[in-house]
């Protein structure tokens, strides 16, 4: 158990859409949000890049420059802070993602470690979506590990399952990827792992025992009994706007920040204190 809780602020995501729900988009708008989670004590940020266009800003992008851009914006805002780059995504081509790793190089960057069925269903049974896949085969997981082995950022592999929590295990043992460890255990998506807190003693169980782990909880108040159990297990803590837009008493938040005094609240609960973003280098292992 680490004695000091790392907090991750997910600024934006990829799926909220800022006309509907107060998510961050420009290089200035993620600055700010980023000095308000920074301020409250989150020492990563988890970034989305989305495009800048007027009334685009609900779209993906994955054009480096925008990258370059935010990141700066974020850095300058909140000096020592951890970048964590997305890099999700769905189909053969995933060329912009590795781009955007290997010109950037930030100091940590999500790994998806297997495929999902990524459905949802809505009250009237039907579906929320068309049913999509969310492929991650072993060999475009190896792509990115690849990238990110080549310009010495950590993975920190994303979890939907039980079943790929174990694959990270035996990605290390071929070989694949041989540094620091960090699981992120994504809890709550309508067909991965529910967010149970009866469910992590499980996972961390399954998890190789030098690895970090931390929770990504997505829902409404709901999540809250499990980000203070994972705070409690040890384990490290993460919130922000891709996750949730609500407090344990049900309000709705306008800001990260909001989120992030709330999930720290839950560390010092668990009678932790909260990493600054040199202590967090440390823990993970990043030598930037």
């Amino acid at each position: 158990m680490s004695d000091k809780a790392v907090i991750t602020c997910a600024l934006n995501g990829v799926l909220t859409d800022p006309k509907q729900h107060n998510v961050p988009v420009t290089p200035e708008q993620m600055a700010r949000e980023a000095k308000a989670a920074f301020d409250a004590g989150a020492s990563i940020m988890h970034i989305h890049l989305r495009q800048q266009a007027p009334g685009k800003g609900h779209l993906p992008s994955w054009e480096v420059s925008v990258s370059k851009e935010i990141q700066q914006a974020i850095r300058e805002a909140c000096p020592g802070v951890i970048i964590n780059h997305t890099s999700g995504v769905s189909g053969p081509n995933y060329s912009g993602a590795l781009d955007c790793i290997r010109e950037t190089k930030p100091e940590i960057a999500a790994c998806n470690a297997g495929s999902l069925n990524y459905l949802k269903v809505k009250a009237d049974n039907t579906w929320a979506w068309p049913p999509m896949m969310f492929d991650n085969a072993v060999e475009k997981v190896k792509d990115y590990l690849d990238v990110m082995n080549e310009v010495g950022t950590i993975p920190e592999f994303e979890c939907f399952d039980v079943g790929i929590v174990r694959c990270v295990g035996m990605y290390h043992q071929v070989g694949m990827y041989n540094g620091p460890l960090e699981y992120n255990f994504v809890m709550g998506v309508a067909s991965g792992m529910p967010s149970d807190p009866e469910l992590l003693p499980i996972l961390i169980k399954l998890k190789r025992p030098e690895a970090q782990f931390q929770v990504t909880a997505i829902g409404r108040e709901e999540i809250w009994p499990l980000h203070q159990r994972c705070a409690e297990l040890g384990g490290h803590l993460r919130t922000g706007l891709e996750d949730a837009f609500y407090l344990a008493d049900g309000k709705k938040v306008t800001s990260n920040g909001q989120l992030i005094e709330a999930i720290a609240a839950c560390a010092r609960r668990a009678g932790r204190e909260i990493a600054s973003p040199a202590e967090a280098r440390k823990i993970f292992g990043t030598n930037r």
